[in-house]
């Protein structure tokens, strides 16, 4: 018994890889970039694999439901995380995660970096960034900036552009991008930061107006929109860009985790796929399992230092 289970080991080791349909947890709600970037790849994905990849959508302040149910999946590759800036802005925010952003995950490949942008409605009181900070000066405590739910790179990178600018304003958090849209559009906000991407349709309709970019340069898609840095003085070394990837459960096979790798690089170097993403404002970037836990890292230090230098509270 015990030899054929011996000689059992070689065939239990190239079970074909993947045996079933896959899923892509996004810690973010539908209709966001994250959302967007995870639809666009699942379907190339699917195509590629011959297994059906579905996209599930798991919001919660940090990522936590979304990182603790793919921390739980088995290991074999069929459950990937959705990462992302934020996910390094949640090791460094939250001072407990039922989850350790880097020992119980392995990056996959990086599938996208974007902007970020400070938006308005098209007719309230803002027309542009320095009437927006001129406003929050003049008026502690009194200018409303929404992002979407506590621990997103949005949210944070609203709390660095505040404390930045040397302003006392409101960050108000909701769940999702669609439910900030609404209360900017309806004036029970100011402004709001997102990502660039799932505001451009109604930046194009004339409903949102763009005052500037968190990045540290102008965006070809819109060039006469300024970055923060321009603003100057305690603004002018201001630059906060974002990004995503994959990931799946620590203990993943390493020939699995190359695989997943392999394929992403192959999708985001299609012409379609930069095409569709570029429509959205995302650009398109795979990168090796070791280029994507080097950025990992480097976000959680760097957010961790900025956290700290802001004197933002840890939730």
């Amino acid at each position: 018994m015990a030899l054929s289970s011996i000689a059992a080991l070689p065939v239990q080791a190239q079970v074909a890889f993947p045996s079933k349909s896959l899923k892509i947890v996004v810690p973010n709600a539908a209709g966001g970039a994250a959302d967007i970037t995870a639809r666009t790849v699942a379907q190339k994905l699917s195509e590629a694999l011959g297994q059906s990849v579905v996209v599930e959508n798991k919001p919660s302040a940090g990522g936590i439901v979304a990182g603790e149910m793919v921390a739980r999946a088995e290991p074999d590759g069929h459950t990937l995380l959705l990462i992302s800036s934020g996910s390094a802005v949640s090791a460094a925010l939250f001072k407990s995660l039922p989850f350790d952003t880097v020992k119980d995950f392995t990056p996959v490949s990086k599938l996208a970096s974007f902007d970020l942008v400070i938006a308005v409605a098209e007719n309230g009181r803002f027309k542009n960034l320095a009437e927006l900070l001129a406003y929050a000066r003049a008026n502690p405590g009194k200018l409303n900036i929404g992002t979407p739910q506590i621990g997103t790179t949005q949210n944070l990178a609203a709390e660095l552009f505040v404390s930045s600018a040397g302003l006392t304003a409101q960050i108000v958090p909701f769940n999702g991008t669609p439910p900030v849209i609404t209360a900017l559009r309806g004036g029970e906000i100011d402004a709001m930061v997102e990502i660039l991407g799932p505001l451009m349709p109604q930046i194009q309709s004339k409903a949102l107006r763009p005052v500037a970019l968190l990045s540290e340069k102008r965006s070809p898609v819109l060039p006469d929109v300024p970055a923060v840095k321009e603003a100057g003085g305690n603004l002018s070394q201001f630059n906060v860009t974002s990004w995503n990837g994959l990931s799946v459960p620590a203990k993943t096979p390493r020939d699995v985790v190359q695989r997943l790798s392999r394929e992403m690089q192959t999708i985001l170097a299609m012409p379609e796929v930069k095409k569709r993403l570029l429509e959205l404002s995302l650009y398109a970037q795979g990168s090796t399992p070791e280029q994507a836990a080097d950025l990992l890292n480097q976000d959680i230090r760097r957010w961790t230092e900025v956290i700290a230098k802001s004197k933002i509270e840890k939730h």
